[in-house]
């Protein structure tokens, strides 16, 4: 082994204990984070302390002091079997899932909503014949099974709500509950030859909901003039539209999309003058928009999309003021869009995609205004095939809308990968020593 003299290795020494030192140092107390980079600093975990003395075990289910409640106790021990914990149910203080009258010397339940039930919530009739001075009753996912409602519960209710709950029901099962002002049944099973069945058995109806819930048959031809809303959409319905759906006055949202109806659009549609939300998309309808349309002035939601309907678009959709949903697509229209900017402004969504002899005139329509249908030649026939794209994509909005928030989430992303500093000082480090070592070797060689 080579002899160093002794002021190189004296020098040789001292840089030795000085580098690592200063790697030492580094390794203890790395850099603080500089503007625009990232440094995890990883925090010692604190010994966990020792509780004092364990915590009471709280019963699963508590029960309902019958002494301190205002309620009937036939109702407290009916909650009970449903697991329905609370001091008192009828206090100002509790939550939405009860409502009780002011009745004297108990007060009694008048609305129960049953929501995100448990395996072993069971609806034994004896606890229904104690709630049936329920008049609002309401299932949100619950899927137990259905039972037969006491007469006097069926006849009390005004309003009945079910979704994704009680597996499956039927049309019988639903037309006993007559006196029902409204009626939601969504999202269930229901056995049934039609809607019929349960419209006209339930007479006072205000409001009906039966959605997604395979219903088959026909569209009623007799309606109740004291309806102001009905939606029957996602079901199997066929048919056409019947033309008595004009005595419905008062009606504000007809939905009857994702069926497979037929036939045209009845022109007494534009009887219902307080229509506000008028869906009818994704059907087998056909032939041209109505011009009764033009009667509801209230009209806010049109969507005639994914149909067959055919002829050119009319001009006086423009003259519904208060219109700002209007979904056209899909269909066979065919001309000039009539509409100009000062329209497409007033509108929140407009789709129009997927009608490929449709076209618009470019003087009157900006550049920037993305609807999925080509520009007219001077024929008024389309200049070339509608680009593909998706036409969820038709809403007015400019081709830059999105770009500004994919470039910032790059570059946030962008600042947290790069070598650690601390890593890259002490690799740095070990490379000078070992670059001096060599240097000094050489050295001490060529001065012997």
């Amino acid at each position: 082994m080579a002899s160093f003299p002794p002021p190189f290795s004296s020098f040789l020494l001292l840089l030795l204990l000085f580098l690592s030192s200063t790697i030492s140092t580094t390794s203890l107390h790395p850099p603080s984070a500089e503007a625009g980079g990232a440094t995890t600093v990883i925090s010692p975990t604190k010994a966990p302390t020792k509780p004092t003395s364990p915590a009471p075990e709280s019963p699963k289910t508590p029960s309902i002091p019958i002494s301190s409640s205002t309620l009937d106790p036939k109702q407290i021990r009916a909650l009970q079997s449903l697991n329905i914990p609370s001091k008192d149910p009828c206090s100002p203080n509790h939550n939405s899932t009860t409502i009780c009258d002011s009745s004297k010397p108990f007060r009694h339940l008048i609305s129960l909503n049953l929501s995100d039930c448990s395996d072993d919530v069971a609806l034994s009739l004896t606890a229904l014949k104690s709630l049936s001075t329920l008049t609002s009753l309401s299932f949100v996912n619950c899927p137990i099974s259905p039972i037969h409602f006491p007469s006097e519960l069926a006849s009390n209710l005004r309003s009945f709500t079910c979704i994704s709950s009680l597996k499956k029901l039927t049309g019988v099962w639903l037309s006993r509950l007559e006196n029902v002002t409204d009626l939601t049944v969504s999202k269930v099973f229901v056995n049934a030859s039609g809607p019929s069945i349960i419209l006209n058995s339930i007479k006072k109806l205000h409001s009906v909901t039966i959605s997604h819930a395979n219903l088959t048959g026909v569209l009623p031809k007799h309606w109740h003039p004291n309806l102001t809303h009905v939606d029957l959409s996602g079901n199997q319905l066929k048919g056409t539209i019947p033309s008595s759906i004009n005595v419905m006055e008062d009606l504000l949202v007809l939905d009857f999309s994702s069926n497979t109806l037929e036939g045209e659009i009845p022109d007494t549609i534009g009887d219902l003058s307080s229509l506000q939300n008028l869906s009818l998309s994704s059907n087998s309808l056909s032939g041209p928009i109505p011009d009764t349309i033009t009667s509801l002035p209230d009209l806010v939601h049109l969507d005639l999309g994914s149909n067959s309907l055919n002829g050119t678009v009319p001009k006086f959709i423009s003259e519904l003021k208060k219109l700002k949903f209007l979904n056209l697509e899909k269909n066979n229209f065919h001309g000039i869009l009539p509409f100009n900017a000062s329209f497409f402004k007033r509108l929140e969504v407009f789709k129009i995609g997927g009608n490929d002899n449709l076209c618009y005139n470019h003087s009157t329509v900006a550049v920037k205004v993305k609807l999925g249908i080509a520009p007219c030649d001077k024929h008024g026939r389309p200049l070339s095939p509608p680009p593909a794209k998706d036409s969820s994509a038709d809403d007015i909005s400019s081709d830059d809308d999105y770009s500004s928030d994919d470039e910032d989430g790059s570059q946030k992303q962008s600042g947290h990968h790069g070598p650690n500093k601390v890593v890259l000082g002490v690799a740095i480090g070990l490379s000078s020593i070992v670059f001096l070592i060599i240097f000094l070797v050489l050295l001490s060689k060529c001065c012997k």
